[in-house]
């Protein structure tokens, strides 16, 4: 099978440059396109992926200069070569400070032209290679982040390694601060999109007015400072993931609006008429309850079952409060080595505190902590007096703990359809021990508990 031929696009207005320019570099072995203005380019680049493009400066309307700065508010990754007959070392230097490979002066030696295509299209070639060589490195240490060995952990990790290597919708719900984000990116790593973009939208921080502009993209004039056509985050994420962070946040209009385009994988930009394919795999999360919402009227059903094909269920941290020395054990070494500190662990009554803790914030708040620790602390060890969090009241301890525990096996047992050697397994500990917890906290399978 014959390798891709590089492409090239020569830009300029005069049609003797871009016949010779195009007969040199077709011998060459490129394959090669002209056009005679910028705005023909900007449409040729929006139809298909170009690995370079050769701009005169100076052309009637949109100049090589502006076409250059297009190319890179639209974040593509073609290299570009500005050409001029009218040399100046400012507008050298603003070619090269926005972006462009190299400038080069008319007239000029086709060889040595083609020295310099050679190395624009190899630094291309090395960055687009250092891309994926990252994001391969990010697909081996995927799951890394996602500390914990409890049962609800295990859980989550089996699903990501489930639901990644296809194609369907993910919603992940989870409280705020359980770490929805770091899921998503997992599911991306571990997915065969993981050599595009991931792209984030956080629902939340945008205004009913940017939302539209900010998925879909906008056409040059479409709004007042919108100087340039621009790629929305639906564009951008091209063959790749989209994360939609707190998707409950949109209004039913952006609810309408997102579902057409996952229905016809198509947008229009804002003031635009012209339908562009998309391709992306879309993952959401939220904290709230989208099933309630589509309820009550606030969240449209068709696109929370678009959304829902499979879900994944982030438990929040005082579920698993096991887990709780080893994520703060790992923020300790990830704080310490950032600040050149010197701690060794937390002693015992610090470990005490932070595993009684009913952490409101989840993950983000255990984080916060731990890392104002490694500001405060003495080394060698993290003290508990080192811990902003509030102590549990006299005798507390031991009742949250409690509480903790039988919510922890009821779930564990649940899980295994009340199976209680399988349930011990996963515990950790034996089945007699278990038989007596059960006893002790009047356990009961859900249904003997509601005919009871």
């Amino acid at each position: 099978m014959q390798p891709e031929k590089l492409s090239i696009l020569i830009v300029d207005d005069e049609q003797v440059v871009r016949d010779s320019l195009g007969h040199w570099f077709t011998e060459e072995g490129y394959a090669v396109e002209t056009s005679g203005s910028a705005g023909e380019a900007l449409s040729k680049l929006a139809s298909r992926e170009t690995d370079l493009v050769i701009a005169d400066i100076r052309m009637p309307g949109i100049d090589g200069m502006e076409l250059l700065e297009r190319i890179k508010v639209e974040q593509l990754d073609t290299a570009v070569i500005i050409m001029t007959g009218y040399a100046s070392v400012e507008t050298a230097v603003r070619a090269l400070k926005h972006g462009a490979f190299d400038y080069i002066t008319k007239p000029f030696d086709p060889d040595d032209l083609s020295v310099v295509v050679r190395n624009a299209l190899e630094q291309r070639r090395l960055k687009l290679e250092n891309r994926m060589l990252r994001q391969q490195i990010e697909e081996s240490h995927a799951l890394d982040e996602l500390i914990g060995q409890s049962a609800a952990m295990r859980r989550v990790r089996e699903q990501i390694e489930t639901v990644a290597g296809v194609d369907s919708t993910v919603l992940i719900e989870g409280e705020s601060g359980t770490g929805k984000e770091l899921v998503a990116r997992a599911v991306h790593r571990l997915s065969p999109r993981r050599f595009n973009p991931m792209v984030v939208v956080h629902c939340g921080a945008l205004t009913e007015t940017l939302i539209e502009s900010e998925l879909f993209g906008h056409e040059k004039g479409a709004f007042t400072g919108a100087q340039f056509r621009k790629k929305g985050k639906f564009e951008a994420a091209m063959g790749g993931t989209v994360f939609l962070d707190e998707i409950a946040d949109i209004s039913l209009k952006t609810q309408t609006d997102l579902l057409r385009v996952l229905q016809e994988c198509e947008i229009v930009r804002v003031g635009g008429t012209q339908p562009i394919h998309v391709d992306f795999r879309v993952i959401a999360a939220t904290n709230r309850n989208l099933a309630e919402m589509v309820k009550e009227g606030r969240f449209r059903s068709d696109l929370f079952y678009r959304l829902n094909v499979f879900t994944i269920q982030i438990p929040p941290l005082r579920d698993r409060h096991g887990d709780v020395p080893l994520l703060a054990t790992y923020f300790l070494e990830k704080y310490s080595k950032q600040m050149n500190r010197k701690f060794t662990g937390l002693d015992r009554p610090a470990l005490d505190l932070l595993i009684s803790h009913h952490w409101p914030g989840n993950v983000r708040e255990l984080e916060n902590v731990v890392e104002r620790a490694v500001v405060v602390g003495r080394e060698p060890m993290i003290r508990a007096q080192d811990l902003a969090v509030t102590r549990p009241p006299e005798g507390a301890d031991d009742l949250r703990i409690e509480s903790i525990e039988r919510r922890h096996i009821v779930r564990v047992l649940e899980s295994f359809g009340w199976n209680q050697t399988q349930a011990a397994k996963a515990l950790g500990i034996d089945r007699v021990t278990l038989y007596h917890k059960i006893r002790r906290y009047n356990l009961k399978p859900l249904e003997k508990a509601i005919r009871a």
